[in-house]
C-alpha cells in the first residue's frame, strides 16, 4: 500500500505542477480551458501558482512523510478540484469536466489510503 500511495503522490505532483505552471506562466495554450468556462485571466494564473505550490509540497511529503503538509496540499487541491467541477457545471461544459473529476478521484483515492 506504501508504494502505491508513493506512486499516486508523485503522479499528482507531477500533473498538478505541469497544469499550475503552465497556467501561471499565462500562456494562451496553458489558460484556453479556464477561458472557455470564463475564469478571469489573473484568477487562473493565481490558481497556477497555488496549484505548483501544491505539487511541490507534495513533493516534500514524499521526502518527509511524518509532516501533514503533503495531506494539507492533497485536501487543498481536492478543493481546487470541487470548484472546478462546479464551474464547468455553471457553465453546461459538464462534457470537458472529466479530467477534474479524475483527479478528484485520485486525490479522494490517495486521502483515504493515507
Amino acid at each position: 500500500m506504501h508504494l502505491t500511495h508513493n506512486i499516486l503522490i508523485a503522479l499528482l505532483a507531477l500533473i498538478f505542477l505541469i497544469s499550475g505552471l503552465s497556467k501561471a506562466s499565462g500562456s494562451p495554450k496553458g489558460l484556453s480551458g479556464t477561458r472557455e468556462l470564463e475564469v478571469k485571466d489573473i484568477f487562473a494564473r493565481a490558481v497556477g501558482v497555488l496549484e505548483a505550490l501544491a505539487a511541490l509540497l507534495l513533493i516534500y511529503g514524499l521526502r518527509y512523510p511524518d509532516s501533514f503538509i503533503a495531506w494539507g496540499a492533497l485536501v487543498f487541491l481536492w478543493c481546487v478540484m470541487g470548484g472546478a467541477i462546479y464551474r464547468h457545471s455553471k457553465r453546461n461544459k459538464m462534457s470537458t469536466s472529466f479530467p477534474p473529476f479524475f483527479l478528484l478521484t485520485l486525490i479522494s483515492i490517495v486521502l483515504v489510503i493515507s
